[in-house]
C-alpha cells in the first residue's frame, strides 16, 4: 500500500516565472535582515584580513543581522582587542563587503570552539 500523497499548493501568482532557489532564499534572507549571502561568503574567506593574523585564531564570525556583526572571541581580553578596534573593523569589514552590510560590531566572549 503507498502512502498518501499530499495535495500541490498551488502557486500565490500563478502568472509569475518560478525564481531559482538562491533568489529565494536571497529574498527570505533579506526579509529576516541577512546580508547577501556573497557578501558572506566574502566576509568569512577574508576574515584574517579583516581582523588581523593576531586575533583571528581567538575571533570567529558568529553571524550579520539588521546590520550587526557579532564576533565570538575565546576570551574578555580580546573582546576589549575588539572592541577598542571597533571603527577599524568596520571600515576593512566595508572593503570586503561593500557599504551598508555592516553598521555596528558586537563583541561576545564564548570559549566554546
Amino acid at each position: 500500500m503507498n502512502p498518501p500523497r499530499r495535495a500541490r499548493r498551488p502557486r500565490a501568482h500563478p502568472d509569475e516565472d518560478p525564481v531559482s532557489i538562491g533568489e529565494a532564499l536571497g529574498e527570505v534572507g533579506e526579509e529576516l535582515g541577512l546580508p547577501a549571502p556573497d557578501a558572506m561568503t566574502a566576509l568569512s574567506e577574508r576574515w584574517v584580513e579583516v581582523v588581523g593574523p593576531a586575533v583571528a585564531p581567538h575571533a570567529r564570525l558568529r553571524g550579520v543581522r539588521d546590520g550587526i556583526a557579532t564576533i565570538a572571541v575565546d576570551a574578555p581580553a580580546w573582546a576589549t582587542e575588539l572592541k577598542y578596534q571597533e571603527e577599524t573593523l568596520k571600515a576593512r569589514i566595508e572593503d570586503v563587503t561593500g557599504r551598508d552590510v555592516v553598521r555596528s560590531v558586537r563583541v561576545v566572549v564564548d570559549p566554546t570552539p
